[in-house]
């Protein structure tokens, strides 16, 4: 998906994500999905690969309005050493693809080379023929590590 200014947004899937993540320390995951979500049903767990997720919201819950400080937010996480890749997680997908494409268009406009890519899937998947996540793919469903917040 390419944003306003053309910026390509690559997508990758939770298995790879986390070979991205065993092998790339300067990599880092960003967890666009609401402060409930992330309590109430998780988030992904990095220690064995030595990294910690950050977490930023992209919509907050319960209107799910804008978070109008989002591309602030994440470059405060990031600091002063921008990561070789940055990876953003939402439930299924569709948030963190408009999370990476908005870091992306924000480092096309300051000169800032880094690669920003969404999980496809999300953490919890597309929904199952029942109407339920976690089961049929992402991130819980591919047996990654995760934890309850």
């Amino acid at each position: 998906m390419s944003g306003a200014s053309g910026v390509l947004v690559g997508e990758v899937n939770p298995d790879v994500v986390w070979q991205i993540l065993e092998g790339d320390p300067s990599a880092m995951l960003i967890d666009v999905r609401t402060r409930a979500e992330w309590g109430f049903v998780g988030v992904p767990d990095l220690v064995e690969v030595g990294h910690t997720t950050t977490f930023v919201e992209w919509a907050v819950f319960p209107d799910m309005s804008a978070n109008p400080q989002f591309v602030a937010e994440v470059m405060e996480a990031i600091g002063d050493n921008i990561p070789s890749m940055l990876l953003f997680i939402c439930r299924s997908g569709v948030r963190s693809l408009r999370a990476a494409t908005a870091i992306a268009d924000h480092f096309a406009t300051v000169g800032v080379s880094a690669e920003c890519l969404n999980v496809a899937e999300g953490f919890e998947g597309d929904l199952d023929p029942k109407g339920h996540r976690g089961g049929h793919n992402g991130w819980k469903a591919r047996g990654l590590a995760w934890r309850q917040s």
